[in-house]
């Protein structure tokens, strides 16, 4: 990425969090299809709604990245506004082949759908959160996710620990590969954009990351018997600057907070799906927000959704940035955190809603 790449190639690829190892849900799905053990049952008052939000579906906007690239001071006002309102826009017209976005789709489920012995060959180990598994597992009495996940750090490359990256289906590398550098392009774009209307010089965000790391998740939601009872995955707010995120095109699943209410984020063929994080919160003296959202499961058919978080190095410091704080108050919501030490404090946690960005708030907003 330029001259924002201050670290240098002798750098260990940093480890994460340690894990406890829980069952595979796939595999129980597969064993008996009718079976929801108790750790994934949720209370009555966390389980998904039976009210149906998908009517605000259509409200989440959708930001045209063509029309930003071009600076067009219409398209970044809504960009400006999404931030502001939803904490997550959809994207189209991002120059991501829709060949290579299938291409994905098709090397993934190849994997999903291989033996669990074979998938174990890429298990993560248990201080860590490379490979093949759950992550966010912090303890033997917690509620689980109904869903499992390859995680690889993908960038920059002295960080990937390859033992972990499935070389089955054949092409799978290479495929992970090309897919994250065409969204690495995306997200530099859109870090432009968020520059320009954050008051900036349109490389200023990059540059704050001292280097781009980027992480890549894929996971899989099995179906699920019970889909009432359950969640794919917790409510949380992502610990990232951005996450972009593709979707099955005709399987729902992903659902954001929105004014108290649970919204579906309905696919839309091709786009990708891009939520502010902690950081840009941060960054932005909390004027942007990194919204909770969580994935349900359904009774008939699985769903595949693969993230790729955006994040600074870990050396890097994170603060309110001067010119966003409101010089009337000057009250400043997050104090200066450094980067690793946040990321680690929120792998540690079982994923719950927004409490991990305490740690960066100012004590007397706590």
């Amino acid at each position: 990425m330029g001259s924002n790449e201050t670290f240098t190639e002798n750098e260990e690829a940093p480890t994460y969090a340690p894990w406890i190892p829980v069952p595979n849900v796939q595999e129980l799905v597969r064993e008996d299809p009718l079976q929801v053990p108790q750790r994934y049952v949720r209370e009555p008052e966390n389980r998904p709604e039976v009210t149906d939000m998908s009517h605000l579906s259509s409200l989440v906007p959708v930001i045209d990245l063509s029309l930003l690239l071009l600076g067009n001071k219409e398209e970044l006002n809504k960009l400006d506004l999404a931030c502001q309102d939803w904490g997550f826009f959809q994207v189209v017209n991002h120059g991501v082949a829709k060949e290579l976005l299938q291409k994905m789709k098709d090397a993934a489920a190849e994997f999903f759908e291989l033996p669990l012995e074979e998938k174990n060959k890429y298990a993560m180990p248990s201080d860590d959160i490379q490979g093949y598994g759950h992550a966010y597992v912090v303890s033997e009495e917690q509620m689980l996710d109904w869903s499992d996940a390859l995680i690889l750090v993908v960038h920059p490359s002295h960080y990937r620990k390859l033992k972990f990256w499935p070389n089955s289906p054949t092409g799978l590398q290479e495929i992970i590969e090309e897919y994250s550098n065409a969204i690495r392009k995306v997200a530099t774009e859109l870090f432009q954009s968020l520059s320009l209307i954050m008051g900036m010089d349109k490389e200023a965000l990059l540059g704050l990351h001292k280097q781009l790391v980027q992480g890549y998740r894929v996971n899989y939601y099995p179906p699920c018997s019970k889909p009432d009872q359950v969640l794919g995955i917790s409510p949380h707010s992502d610990s990232s600057t951005i996450t972009i995120l593709m979707q099955d095109n005709d399987v729902c699943g992903l659902q954001l907070k929105h004014n108290n209410e649970w919204v579906p984020v309905n696919p839309i063929p091709d786009a990708l799906v891009v939520n502010v994080g902690d950081i840009i919160e941060m960054w932005s003296n909390g004027k942007y927000k990194s919204i909770e959202h969580r994935a349900v499961a359904n009774d008939n058919k699985a769903r595949v959704s693969y993230a790729t978080f955006l994040y600074p190095h870990e050396e890097a410091e994170i603060e309110p940035l001067n010119h966003m704080i409101d010089p009337k108050t000057k009250q400043q919501i997050y104090k200066t955190v450094k980067y690793g030490d946040y990321l680690r404090n929120s792998m540690k946690r079982k994923l719950e809603g927004k409490a991990h960005t305490e740690m960066a708030k100012v004590e007397t907003l706590a």
